[in-house]
């Protein structure tokens, strides 16, 4: 009777010391006092509540390169590696989820202009790492305050078409009196094309009867970010 119920009886796990040591290494000195592939694991704890999610931890940053790799992977991407199921798909999209809300509040109510920064920050997170092309358009009220903020289009890895009128459409449904256009340039390289330049012009010309101002047209890519405003463009 007493082997029976030993062997019938749940398995210790043997990683739950580390798991608290972390926690406790974590909340005692914060980002500084742990490696990437650790604040992985503390991400996957609730995706797994039992068991060593190091190596998965590990997996997934030699996979896409980097925490934030790992983060902003497509859930089809991440289902690729071993170990990976519903559950850390969501755990991880839940993490880049909380942080793009946190930038976003970070603008709302508040002119976009004095939180530049933060808008910029914003629109690397959403959409620099992003492999297809995306088309967004910031609406903003008189304050210059954000009022919504549209995907208005997605396209190939290099090109997206863009309607003037829609976005136009857009503005006076949201009341927008002005707004900003943002897109990605998925190859990494933020300069703009003949074709940006051009389709920028007609969403000005398309705007101006209804004295709806552009205020910036913004390329977001992997390594930098391009504004029309700052060299001159608009």
């Amino acid at each position: 009777m007493e082997s029976t119920f030993r062997m019938n009886a749940p398995a210790l796990d043997l990683t739950a010391g580390h798991r608290q040591r972390l926690r406790e290494r974590f909340l005692k000195g914060g980002l500084a006092a742990v490696a990437d592939y650790e604040m992985l694991e503390l991400v996957l704890f609730a995706a797994k509540p039992r068991g060593d999610v190091k190596p998965l931890a590990k997996a997934l940053i030699k996979r896409f390169g980097s925490f934030a790799g790992a983060v902003k992977a497509s859930p089809s991407a991440l289902m690729e590696v071993e170990g990976v199921g519903e559950a850390v798909v969501a755990a991880l999209r839940t993490v880049e989820a909380a942080a793009e809300l946190m930038l976003r509040q970070g603008m709302d109510d508040k002119p976009i202009i004095q939180s530049w920064t933060a808008l910029l920050d914003y629109c690397r997170l959403t959409m620099a790492e992003k492999k297809i092309e995306e088309f967004r358009v910031l609406f903003l009220n008189r304050g210059n305050a954000l009022i919504a903020d549209e995907v208005q289009q997605r396209g190939t890895v290099d090109h997206t078409p863009v309607y003037p009128r829609e976005i136009i459409k857009r503005a006076l449904e949201h009341g927008a009196t002005a707004i900003i256009l943002v897109h990605n340039h998925p190859s990494g390289n933020s300069s703009p094309s003949k074709d940006d330049i051009e389709m920028t012009k007609l969403v000005m010309e398309a705007a101006k009867p209804f004295n709806i101002r552009v205020h910036d047209h913004v390329i977001v890519a992997s390594k930098g970010h391009y504004s029309f405003k700052s060299h001159g463009l608009i």
